[in-house]
């Protein structure tokens, strides 16, 4: 590929910016989220809500089993038109954690539905990358996502520096030594995951018309996030699910070369991740896989890095393959059908 900067999309430019933003975010907010992680164990939240589309989104299902993985802590993500369209006025979040994921801190429907947490008694905690935004302005606490400016309307370095906002947040909160590792770990295994190369995998998507993606646990956060960039950047259309629920209605699609990515992390959900695997090969699915399964197709990975960052690592690599797609598909990758880079709903 072209190394020319003009030549090389900035969805791709940003993608590889996304390891000295996360050094950022941790040299300049780390003691911030030490902080906050002190006050939720002096006054723990009854459970926690997540708030965010898109992108966002993804990181907060990332958050959401760090979370209740980590601390036992029950998240819910509520759907922002709970204010906005259902003008819902009471809403009980007493001694509740409330998390705005947002990278431009602007959309409407994100506004009224912190302004309402506020007003129902929650700690309103925003991960947001404007800090000049109406919504970090109505947080209890901001913390800066430390992306920086963002031209492709595909998100890139601000999903996974909100990745990392989550993992900060556990980390501090539980004082679990592994997780703190995990931290500290990440900018350079985000360097080492750029490097991989993942095209091999995507390269045969070119005439694909559908394909799945799929993740358990902290890493069907992955999954939805690369499901939504090959819907925007290449108009392919892929779905993510759980390694679990493709078992269920999901399977029936698949057959001889039906395309699969299938993630994982090894932790508690990496066998059960194999067998399903094992399963699609059967079916005579076009399986790549990050887990070695007979039968399937390695992509690269980053090796020993904590399973808490793995998801993360996978995505940056995606990343940097992905738009690749988009442009043998005759996309460009940086500017979508009908989408813009800020998404204001109602």
């Amino acid at each position: 590929m072209n190394t020319d900067t003009q030549a090389v999309p900035a969805m791709a430019r940003e993608a590889t910016q996304a390891a000295e933003a996360a050094r950022r975010q941790i040299r300049d907010y780390g003691a911030a989220f030490a902080e906050l992680g002190e006050r939720l164990r002096r006054r723990p939240p009854r459970f926690i809500v997540t708030c965010a589309r898109g992108s966002s989104d993804h990181a907060a299902s990332y958050g959401k089993y760090l979370l209740e993985t980590t601390l036992g802590r029950a998240v819910a993500s509520m759907g922002p038109s709970v204010a906005s369209v259902y003008n819902t006025q009471d809403i009980d979040l007493r001694d509740a954690l409330f998390i705005a994921v947002s990278q431009s801190g602007r959309s409407p429907d994100l506004l009224r539905l912190t302004e309402r947490a506020h007003a129902g008694g929650a700690l309103v905690v925003g991960f947001i990358n404007n800090v000049q935004s109406p919504l970090f302005e109505l947080c209890d606490i901001g913390l800066p996502l430390c992306a920086g400016p963002e031209e492709s309307v595909a998100a890139t370095k601000s999903y996974l520096t909100s990745g990392l906002a989550f993992l900060q947040l556990v980390a501090h909160w539980s004082q679990a030594g592994a997780l703190r590792e995990a931290v500290s770990a990440l900018p350079e295994s985000l360097e080492a995951a750029r490097a991989l190369d993942w095209w091999p995998a995507l390269e045969p998507l070119v005439d694909a018309r559908s394909l799945f993606v799929i993740g358990r646990g902290i890493g069907l956060g992955a999954a939805l996030e690369m499901a939504l960039k090959f819907k925007e950047t290449s108009r392919l259309h892929a779905e993510a699910f759980s390694t679990a629920e493709v078992l269920h209605g999901p399977l029936a699609l698949v057959g001889p070369g039906f395309p699969i990515l299938a993630l994982a992390q090894e932790d508690s959900s990496a066998e059960s991740t194999r067998h399903v695997v094992h399963r699609l090969v059967q079916l005579g699915a076009d399986v790549h896989s990050v887990l070695p399964v007979p039968g399937s197709k390695p992509l690269p990975t980053v090796p020993g890095v904590p399973h808490a960052i793995a998801p993360l690592c996978q995505v940056q690599s995606f990343y940097m393959a992905v738009h690749r797609l988009a442009v043998a598909r005759k996309l460009n990758p940086d500017m979508p059908a009908h989408l813009r880079k800020v998404t204001e709903t109602v």
